[in-house]
C-alpha cells in the first residue's frame, strides 16, 4: 500500500549544472524550489519503504531498470546521472537526480515512465497497481503545472491557467485525491502542462490505498512563468 508520497517538478534548471555556476535573483529562486524538492523527497527516505516508485511523463508509458541513466544533453546541459547512453525522459532523470541527493540508505526504487496523454481511469489504474506492489509503497510523482504563460507575453495575465494551478496546489495541501482525479487530460495541451498524468497515477495509488492522508504544500509558484509545486504526502498512522 501506499504510505508516503512526494511530488516534485522537474525543469532542467533544478539541476545546478544548468546554471553554469551563475548567482543572481534567478538562482536564489531556484535554491528555494530545490530545498522544497529536498524536502519533499526527504519524506520518502523517512518513511523507510519496502519500494520507492518515480512516475513521471515520457513519450510512451514503460517501466525503466532502477540505475537506467538519463543526461540533460537536449537541453544543452553536460549532465549524466548513471553511466552508459542516456534513456530516461527529462520527469526520470529528474527525479534520480533528485533521491541522489536525499539523506539516508537508498531504498529500493522502480522507475515508471507514463506517456503524457494518458487516459485518466488507465492513470488511476497504473496508480492502483503500484500501490500493490509493496506492503509499504513510496510514490514520488514529477510534473510540472501550467507552463502557457512561458508561451505568451512576460507577466500577461492568464485566469484560466492560474485556475488549473490553484486547484492543483489544493488538492496537494489537502490531500484530496478525488480532486487530483478530476484533473482534466484535455488540458495538458491547452495550457501546456506537464504533470497531469504523473499526479493522476498518484491519485490512484492513493484511492487503492483507501487511508487518509496528510499533506505539506512546500512550494507552489511560477518563478520561470511555468508552475511548480513541491509536496509531501503521508498515511496517518493507524489507519493502514
Amino acid at each position: 500500500m501506499l504510505t508516503a508520497a512526494a511530488v516534485c517538478p522537474h525543469p532542467p534548471l533544478l539541476v545546478p549544472e544548468a546554471t553554469g555556476g551563475q548567482t543572481g535573483p534567478d538562482d536564489i529562486q531556484l535554491a528555494g524550489l530545490r530545498q522544497a524538492c529536498d524536502a519533499a523527497v526527504a519524506t520518502l527516505t523517512a518513511a523507510s519503504p519496502d519500494l520507492l516508485v518515480v512516475v513521471g511523463g515520457a513519450d510512451r508509458s514503460e517501466q525503466f531498470p532502477p540505475d537506467a541513466p538519463g543526461s540533460l544533453r537536449d537541453y544543452g546541459v553536460p549532465f549524466l546521472i548513471g553511466t552508459g547512453d542516456p534513456v530516461l525522459p527529462l520527469s526520470l532523470t529528474i527525479g534520480r537526480w533528485l533521491l541522489s541527493r536525499a539523506p539516508g540508505p537508498a531504498p529500493e526504487t522502480a522507475l515508471r515512465g507514463v506517456a503524457a496523454g494518458t487516459a485518466k481511469d488507465e492513470c488511476l489504474a497504473i496508480g492502483a497497481g503500484l500501490a500493490g506492489l509493496a506492503p509499504s509503497v513510496a510514490l514520488l510523482a514529477m510534473g510540472d503545472g501550467a507552463g502557457r504563460r512561458a508561451r505568451q507575453a512576460p507577466n500577461a495575465p492568464d485566469p484560466i491557467a492560474d485556475d488549473y494551478d490553484d486547484a492543483v496546489a489544493r488538492a496537494f495541501a489537502t490531500a484530496d485525491p478525488a480532486a487530483l482525479a478530476s484533473l482534466d487530460p484535455a488540458a495538458d495541451e491547452e495550457l501546456f502542462v506537464a504533470g497531469r498524468a504523473a499526479w493522476q497515477v498518484l491519485a490512484g495509488a492513493m484511492q487503492a490505498t483507501g487511508a487518509p492522508f496528510r499533506s505539506r504544500l512546500h512550494f507552489a509558484g511560477a518563478p520561470f512563468e511555468v508552475t511548480y509545486f513541491a509536496a509531501s504526502l503521508w498515511q496517518l498512522e493507524g489507519t493502514g
